[in-house]
C-alpha cells in the first residue's frame, strides 16, 4: 500500500468517505469535491487487492482520489472500491498523510442504520472532540453504537483530532438525502457555503452512478479472484 501527493498543502483539515452503510462517505465526498472544484493531488495505491479500474463518461478513475481546494485548504479522500480487510493499514496510511501535512483534524462521515427505519426522518450524529461541532443545533452526540471500517481504526488513535459525523439512514441502497444532511453539518461546521440541493434534485442519478461504479468494481474482484482459483485449483 502507497499514498502518492504530487502535492502537499500544509495544515489542511483531512475529510474522507469511504463506501459503507447507504454509501454516505463516498456520495458526500463525491458532491463535496465536485461542490469545491477540487484538484486530484495524489492517490492510495493498494497493489494488495486486483486492480479494478472504474472508468466513468471515458476516464479511468483512481480506486482511492486525493483530492485538495486551496480556497478551502481540504484534503478529501474518495474511494470507489471496497477496502475489507486492509482497513489497518489505511488507517495508518491516512495518519501519517495526516501528520506530515501537519494536518488540524480528520473528518469521518459515515452512514449509520436507523433504529426506527418507518421514520423518513434522517438525523445526524457527532463523535468527537470538537466544541464548534458540538454546538451546531441539529446533531446529537453518538451515545452507543460500533464504529467499524476505518473510521472505526482511525478513532483507536488518541494522539491525534479525529471528529466522525454519521447521518442515520433507512437502508443500505446509496442514500443522497443522508449525505445531504452531512453536507449541511459541514456547512455548518466549515462554512463551506454548500447548497444542497443540486444533490437532492440529482439524488437518484446520482445514487445510480455511485452504485453503478461500486457494483462493477465488486463484480470484476469476484471475477478476478474466481480466476485465480481455477488457475490454482
Amino acid at each position: 500500500m502507497q499514498v502518492v501527493l504530487h502535492k502537499k498543502p500544509k495544515s489542511p483539515i483531512i475529510i474522507e468517505g469511504f463506501p459503507g452503510f447507504g454509501l454516505v462517505g463516498t456520495i458526500t465526498t463525491e458532491f463535496l469535491i465536485k461542490h469545491l472544484d477540487a484538484q486530484q493531488i495524489g492517490y492510495i495505491r493498494m497493489e494488495e487487492v486486483p486492480p479494478v479500474v472504474p472508468v466513468h463518461q471515458g476516464k479511468a478513475i483512481e480506486p482511492i482520489g486525493i483530492f485538495y481546494s486551496s480556497r478551502e485548504n481540504l484534503v478529501v479522500l474518495h474511494a470507489l472500491t471496497s477496502v475489507a480487510g486492509f482497513e489497518w493499514e489505511l488507517a495508518r496510511d491516512i495518519l501519517q498523510m495526516a501528520k506530515d501535512l501537519k494536518a488540524k483534524e480528520i473528518i469521518s462521515l459515515e452512514g449509520v442504520g436507523s433504529n426506527n427505519p418507518e421514520s423518513e426522518e434522517s438525523r445526524t450524529f457527532y463523535l468527537g472532540d470538537s466544541k464548534k461541532l458540538k454546538s451546531i443545533k441539529q446533531m446529537e452526540p453518538l451515545k452507543e453504537g460500533i464504529i467499524m471500517g476505518v473510521t472505526g481504526a482511525l478513532l483507536l488513535h488518541k494522539d491525534f483530532p479525529i471528529n466522525c459525523i454519521f447521518a442515520e439512514t433507512h437502508s443500505a441502497l446509496p442514500d443522497s438525502r443522508a449525505a445531504a444532511n452531512i453536507m449541511r453539518v459541514l456547512d455548518d461546521y466549515l462554512g463551506l457555503k454548500i447548497d444542497v440541493k443540486p444533490l437532492l434534485e440529482k439524488a437518484e442519478d446520482f445514487e445510480e452512478k455511485i452504485k453503478d461504479l461500486l457494483t462493477k468494481a465488486k463484480h470484476a474482484t469476484e471475477t478476478h479472484q474466481q480466476k485465480t482459483q481455477s488457475y490454482f485449483g
